[in-house]
């Protein structure tokens, strides 16, 4: 091939690069040996990439003499060195980024160096652009998340709002009617005595008193939804305490519905108000029936159940073992918008004057009061489960009280009983109650002054205490103090703690609630 046509085809090349290419040749110069270059050669995307047109013959510190040592420095340490070099940088002169990549051509003393570069600014422009833009984003998706959680919290609080307008709506309606069987039955009590009808005040008594128990069982349900309700755990056999169960829940829930137990070998014992699950279960049977109105089967199931990290979390609960007792059902099963409020008070799907919405708020405070969860699971036409998780206990179930050693209280007679309680009314009327009993009373309207007497020289044989006191000392307090004292004392005299309002405990000496003392009732272990 001729000189001029190889020539021709490798200045062809040449210039249909994309990338700009030149080659430099180093001189001396008035800043030394070296010190400039000039460009001997240079293709047509030179001007395109770099932004400076006709540079051939052209010298660096002509070009741009305010950042010519910068270039002359980069490209003398390929020449001096024969290592390739590759490099970003600016072309301060037409603000371009430029991407390097330099090698010597020949030997030192040929003075040439070749590059190979391109415009890299609006790549770079870009990676800055998006660069901003995350971390823009991130400042917006920061306010975006502290919005969604600011318009959350108003949610929150509109529906804590509401929920505490529901709740005080229910209860001003259900007491409003209670307080209104109690006063109405007391008004004609006092109407047919002044007309000396004598014998129409025992139905009124009877309609009060089933008004105020039924205030009391509703106050007991509040008590467990708010979790403040006053419990008695102990070592419990769940296996044990449903076998008895049973035939209480079946003659609740009626023929119609068949009941069916299925227990789990071997399970571990629970330290729980026995009394307070056996409501609950009672709880969840009577939903369980409701939800079956043309009959169906209650499936009362234990068992145990380890609860790693992740399970634990999804239950709300701490990991490790647990007791679990689940009622399911074969009926209707629960919508997902109505399972998202089966525990919040009032809330109820029975037609009005047919339910008080309280019947799971009680499962769930009891539950978590106990250091457990409850937790329902429900498809539509496919029935309900609700499955109470209560710690394991580790000791050995129905362990003995000192309740249970006590001995019963046979008479009356020169026995005397320690009355605390805050409430005057209340003092009075079971003072009276006892006093018609035959009983000596002494009164106190806290525990210090009830601790004053217990102290003293006085005979205390029975203390009757609220649990809720003035004055930094509880009844529970006062009790422990006068079981103590008991002790301390030996076989002398036998001091019964009672607190007001508490459930009946079997194989108790003596038991039965305050309003039990005001009637002058006494309740003894069956058999």
């Amino acid at each position: 091939m001729a000189p001029s046509i190889a020539l021709e085809r490798y200045r062809a090349l040449f210039d249909s690069m994309d990338d700009g290419f030149c080659i430099i040749e180093f001189l001396d110069g008035a800043h030394g040996p070296l010190s400039d270059y000039v460009h001997v050669e240079a293709n047509a995307a030179y001007a395109r990439h770099a932004g400076i047109p006709d540079v051939i013959g052209q010298k660096v510190r002509e070009m741009v003499p305010d950042e010519a040592s910068g270039w002359v420095e980069l490209y003398g340490s390929v020449l001096q060195t024969g290592k390739p070099l590759r490099f970003e940088r600016e072309l301060v002169a037409t603000g371009r980024q430029l991407e390097v990549s330099a090698f010597r051509i020949g030997a030192l003393e040929d003075r040439q160096v070749a590059v190979l570069f391109k415009d890299v600014t609006a790549r770079l422009n870009a990676e800055q652009a998006l660069k901003q833009l995350n971390e823009t984003l991130e400042v917006r998706i920061a306010e975006a998340i502290a919005e969604r959680e600011a318009s959350e919290e108003a949610l929150r609080q509109a529906l804590k709002m509401e929920a505490v307008g529901q709740m005080t709506g229910g209860l001003a309606h259900d007491f409003n009617n209670l307080l209104a069987g109690i006063s109405g039955a007391f008004e004609m009590i006092g109407v047919r005595l002044a007309q000396g009808r004598s014998a129409d005040v025992e139905r009124y008594l009877t309609a009060g008193q089933g008004a105020a128990r039924r205030a009391a069982a509703l106050t007991q349900r509040l008590l467990a939804f708010s979790r403040r309700q006053t419990l008695s755990p102990k070592p419990t056999d769940v296996n044990r305490l449903m076998a008895d169960l049973v035939e209480l829940v079946q003659r609740t829930v009626g023929p119609g519905i068949h009941v069916e137990t299925v227990a789990a070998a071997g399970l571990w014992s629970t330290l729980v108000d026995p009394n307070q699950l056996e409501n609950a279960v009672i709880n969840l049977c009577i939903n369980a029936r409701d939800a079956m109105p043309d009959g169906g089967t209650i499936t009362i199931e234990t068992c145990d159940k380890w609860l790693d990290e992740r399970a634990a979390k999804e239950r709300a609960l701490e990991p490790g073992q647990y007791v679990t007792l689940c009622v399911s059902d074969t009926g209707t099963g629960i919508d997902k918008a109505t399972l998202e409020r089966v525990f919040d008070p009032f809330f109820t799907t029975k037609p009005l004057g047919e339910g008080t919405g309280l019947g799971l708020s009680m499962v769930y405070g009891f539950a978590r009061q106990s250091h457990g969860h409850v937790r329902i699971y429900s498809e539509l036409g496919q029935g309900t489960m609700a499955c109470i998780y209560l710690p394991r206990h580790h000791g050995d179930a129905d362990a003995p009280s000192l309740d249970h050693a006590l001995p019963h209280v046979a008479s009356a007679a020169h026995e005397t009983v320690l009355v605390v309680d805050d409430e005057p009314t209340v003092r009075m009327l079971i003072v009276d109650a006892l006093a018609d009993l035959g009983y000596a009373c002494l009164e106190a309207g806290d525990g210090a002054a009830g601790l004053r007497i217990l102290d003293s020289d006085v005979r205390v044989d029975l203390l009757i205490t609220d649990v809720g006191l003035p004055g930094g000392l509880n009844g529970r307090q006062v009790a422990e103090a006068a079981r103590a004292a008991a002790r301390a004392a030996g076989p002398v005299h036998h001091r019964l703690c009672r607190e007001r309002g508490a459930q009946p405990r079997p194989h108790r000496a003596w038991h039965g609630t305050a309003d039990e003392a005001v009637r002058g009732r006494r309740t003894h272990p069956p058999g």
